[in-house]
């Protein structure tokens, strides 16, 4: 028994002796490794903190801008509009840039709402999702102002099959080329969207309305 305790009293200093070796070589190591942790954790804390009150502050600034809108103030609203496109943050920057675009062209001016969003859709900064959003935007403004050429210019490339703004772009295509009397053309366009059980009801209903007037009407050839 005596043997037996004592072997374990020089295993029990053998692994303290491994122990603070091991340690005195690493500890220092473990130790900055803690720090860093709780620096990086704290960091990360902090940044996500002040993006969220960004963004935050951006999304109220938006509100109030649209609210100005909503009260028919819009010349106020322009200009809170371009004080977030200025200091805004995130999206929001370019979300005022469309909608600064829509007031505009609320207003009568169809002209600075196309160069806006020609401007913003030009824009490589900006994601794609948005800039197909813009050239969409303008193409349906000049369904009524501009030609076929101006409309097709800016949406041609978003009527393709797989683009997810392809019916609308097709229906902006089809009103352009019937307005100016190429009801061929302008039934092909509807028809792809009828065709097309993917495209949102609405505007299949308006396709199936416009395809039926234009059959009707006897220029279809």
């Amino acid at each position: 028994m005596a043997d037996d305790s004592f072997i374990r009293e020089v295993n029990e200093e053998i692994r303290k002796e491994q122990a603070k070796a091991v340690w005195d070589r690493f500890g220092p190591i473990l130790i900055a490794i803690a720090i860093l942790v709780v620096l990086a954790t704290s960091a990360f804390v902090g940044y996500r903190h002040w993006d969220e009150s960004r963004a935050n502050r951006s999304g109220d600034a938006f509100s109030q801008a649209l609210t100005l809108a909503n009260e028919g103030k819009q010349e106020e609203a322009l200009a809170a509009l371009a004080e977030i496109q200025k200091d805004g943050y995130g999206a929001y920057p370019v979300l005022a840039r469309l909608r600064a675009a829509t007031f505009k062209a609320d207003s009568g001016d169809v002209a600075a709402a196309v160069t806006e969003l020609d401007a913003v859709s030009a824009d490589s900064a900006i994601p794609q999702g948005l800039r197909d959003m813009a050239k969409l935007r303008a193409a349906l403004l000049l369904v009524d102002t501009g030609s076929y050429a101006d409309v097709s210019a800016r949406v041609e490339a978003l009527a393709v099959d797989g683009n997810a703004l392809r019916h609308s772009a097709r229906e902006a295509l089809g009103l352009a080329a019937w307005k100016e009397g190429k009801s061929a053309d302008a039934l092909k366009l509807f028809d792809q969207i009828v065709d097309d059980e993917q495209a949102p009801q609405n505007i299949r209903q308006r396709a199936t309305l416009m395809s039926e007037l234009i059959r009707g009407s006897g220029n279809a050839s």
